[in-house]
């Protein structure tokens, strides 16, 4: 039996970086992890493979639509899955092999197998218990299930299921027009499958700024996804090969039957915590299943700490990384912060989309006064070089200080340029900061000033 300082369970993008950031802070460290692989759902079934699938399917893209364009001639690649999901497989252990040569940099133990709390200051893993200061709970999330939709991850899949299917399906169902469903809606698109898009609400991707939630449906479009908006799913039926998904039109209650190879659920994640013998502890939960934690991420039992998906607000591994780095300094007797104000989203679809900040309708909510500033990607010259000129870039600001807000983007390199925004927010700065700030031309941030310049006397190429 060892003892420890802290002992982190999950090694996800939360509990990693919190293991290292506490092994850096003199603490010693053991992780308890009972995948075959670190990294959590992000690395192994999630963000990066992911990635990886939309990358090689973009190229695949531009090469059928814009290779020609540019002068470069030639027949259009065919597609080979097998070697697709091999170098899918590449980054996948690119990236957790590199997480176990840092355990191993910074000292940290990998406890491998499933973790449990039998009362404050153990963790049992096996038939070992170890002793230890603090328990940082990191657990992640898994995906959410649905009444009559049986998953079986082989025609009704999960992201995991559909991050490994044997072939490309001819016809795809998603249900869910959030950021899972949408990424690997176009991949599949991309590769060549008729994709349709079922979702309950009128819009997607639900809470973003309704001008991007448009342009990206009509983008979305363009690019061959079918939608089905305000539809209630009411069960699915699948066979050896095939699946039969019935749905309910809100609109006027009629029910419909739509066919597919493929059906992937994508109606969101939900806290996993099963296990760690929480409800014999006395943890406290909140009503939606997640672990309450005070400022300081601990919970109602002193010593015992929770992080990331497992606990409220956004399910991001971004988000995560934050929390466990905060809680590392919390642990080592420091002050951790996150501010939850500034952390941003991305769909990294084609284009991306990414958003920080305030929408416009949670600043009516609050009676905010503010102004907009708005540049199309249209008049950006790298944007138009590079086929990428669909989307803008649009920054909220208070209309008597200029303070930036919020900024939403749905353009080429999105996900990148949002940060710009972010570091703004983060020292407090004025939209005309942002605008005053010389950016290299020609570049796609240039677009993010023009934007900041839009909220005061006007654009430049506008």
């Amino acid at each position: 039996m060892s003892s420890y300082d802290v002992i982190v369970i999950g090694a996800g993008p939360g509990g990693y970086v919190c293991a290292i950031r506490c092994a850096q802070l003199g603490l010693k460290t053991a992780v308890v992890e009972g995948r075959e692989t670190l990294g959590g759902t992000c690395l192994n079934v999630g963000c990066i493979p992911s990635k990886a699938l939309l990358h090689a399917s973009h190229q695949l893209h531009e090469a059928e639509h814009n290779f020609a364009k540019m002068g470069l001639k030639g027949k259009s690649p065919s597609v080979d899955w097998k070697q697709m999901q091999a170098y899918k497989e590449e980054v996948i252990e690119g990236n957790t092999k590199g997480i176990e040569f840092l355990f191993k940099k910074n000292k940290i133990d990998w406890l491998k197998g499933w973790g449990s709390i039998p009362s404050a200051g153990k963790v049992k893993v096996g038939d070992e218990v170890h002793d230890t200061k603090n328990i940082i709970i990191a657990s992640g999330s898994e995906p959410s299930a649905l009444p009559g939709v049986e998953v079986d991850e082989k025609v009704v899949v999960t992201s995991t299921g559909a991050l490994s299917l044997g072939k490309i399906p001819k016809k795809m169902v998603v249900i869910g027009a959030g950021v899972i469903g949408l990424e690997l809606g176009s991949v599949y698109s991309r590769l060549g499958a008729e994709v349709t898009v079922i979702e309950f609400l009128k819009e997607i991707t639900p809470g973003m700024d309704p001008e991007v939630q448009k342009t990206f449906q009509r983008i979305l479009k363009k690019q061959g996804l079918n939608f089905v908006m305000g539809a209630a799913v009411q069960k699915t039926e699948a066979s050896k090969t095939k699946a039969k998904v019935t749905y309910k039109l809100l609109k006027d209650d009629s029910e419909h039957v739509i066919e597919a190879d493929t059906v992937l659920v994508a109606t969101g994640r939900k806290p996993y915590s099963d296990g760690l013998g929480l409800d014999a502890l006395g943890v406290e939960m909140t009503p939606r299943g997640q672990i309450k934690v005070g400022s300081d991420w601990q919970t109602n039992v002193p010593g015992i700490y929770a992080i990331g998906d497992v606990t409220e607000g956004p399910m991001l591994a971004h988000k995560a990384e934050d929390e466990g780095m905060a809680a590392a300094e919390q642990v080592a007797g420091k002050h951790g912060h996150v501010n939850y104000g500034v952390i941003p989203g991305v769909i990294y679809t084609w284009p991306e989309v990414a958003n920080v900040g305030e929408t416009e309708a949670t600043l009516k909510e609050q009676g905010r006064a503010y102004k907009v500033g708005k540049f199309m990607f249209m008049g950006n010259g790298r944007a138009k070089a590079n086929f990428a000129s669909d989307g803008f870039v649009k920054i909220l600001a208070d209309k008597e200080t200029d303070r930036i807000l919020g900024a939403h983007i749905i353009g080429p390199a999105a996900g990148d340029l949002i940060h710009e925004v972010c570091v703004a927010m983060e020292f407090g700065a004025s939209a005309e900061d942002l605008a005053l700030t010389c950016h290299a031309h020609p570049t796609y941030s240039e677009a993010v000033r023009e934007a900041a310049l839009a909220c005061g006397d006007g654009p430049i190429h506008s």
